[in-house]
């Protein structure tokens, strides 16, 4: 199975550290998944507007086929201003309705305050839901106080949440091998 490990932001550190720890314990439970680390950053993000596909920039277009032909997701974001970062929503935006279909997910999320979680609750399960996701119900959410200055997560308590994630995640992977898979059309 191909996993994607989605840092859905082109700023800041911690979602990528994060999705690196995971990784690792992805490893530890089934060393058979492959493993891809996306990172937003690395693409020229442009606005869904309505245009047909073919109409934006190639590594835009890269990046929607593998989020598309992908079998799982860790998603990893930021919470900006009580809300997912725009770059993220809009590459929800571009994504076929069944591209996501039974497919497992899991998210990982880092704010600055402690009530930012409720972003995960309130936003960006809903949006999963909407894909008919397999969504383990266990997510992650880190405040900045949970990393030293280069980004390592030094909170133990994160650490062995992120170990369970893992753990339930890679069950779920399993589970999904068994659900009929949705035929989709290509852009």
């Amino acid at each position: 199975m191909k996993i994607l490990l989605v840092d859905g932001t082109v700023l800041g550190r911690k979602t990528g550290a994060i999705l690196k720890q995971v990784q690792t314990y992805i490893e530890q439970y089934d060393p058979n998944l492959q493993l891809e680390l996306l990172t937003f950053a690395d693409y020229k993000h442009e606005i869904v507007d309505g245009r047909p596909f073919d109409q934006y920039n190639e590594g835009l277009q890269q990046m929607i086929h593998k989020l598309e032909q992908a079998d799982g997701y860790i998603f990893a974001t930021p919470i900006f201003q009580g809300s997912i970062p725009g770059v993220l929503k809009n590459a929800f935006d571009f994504l076929n309705p069944k591209a996501l279909r039974y497919k497992p997910v899991s998210i990982v999320a880092n704010g600055g305050t402690y009530q930012h979680h409720l972003v995960v609750e309130n936003q960006l399960k809903p949006i999963l839901d909407y894909f008919r996701c397999l969504v383990t119900p266990n997510y992650v959410y880190t405040h900045s106080s949970h990393f030293d200055e280069d980004n390592n997560i030094t909170d133990e308590n994160v650490q062995e949440r992120l170990k369970e994630l893992a753990r339930v995640f890679v069950k779920y992977c399993e589970m999904s091998k068994t659900l009929p898979k949705e035929t989709i059309d290509q852009h």
